[in-house]
């Protein structure tokens, strides 16, 4: 289960197949990084990867069914080092 996502069409439905944008924060012990294969076979177009204890964001869009690392969203105007410069990180 993502930590948050972004759908092209919003509706009022409990399940959507996929999403456009999925949103993962890193957490100890977490499998954030090994979800790449699952989220790309439902054609996930964008990931947003936070990862606090790093204090680093990843942006990755996906590009003939594998993920790459991007510098700003295809979907949304965001990269990576945009919402890194805005996220108030913890201690």
């Amino acid at each position: 289960m993502p930590d948050g996502g972004l759908h092209r069409e919003w509706r009022d439905q409990v399940y959507y197949a996929t999403a456009a944008l999925v949103i993962e924060i890193v957490s100890p012990d977490d499998e954030t990084w090994n979800k790449l294969d699952f989220y790309a076979a439902r054609r996930v177009e964008d990931l947003l990867i936070v990862d606090p204890l790093e204090k680093r964001v990843s942006w990755m869009g996906l590009e003939r069914g594998e993920y790459k690392h991007v510098k700003r969203s295809r979907l949304i105007e965001l990269g990576a080092a945009d919402r890194e410069a805005q996220i108030d990180w913890p201690e």
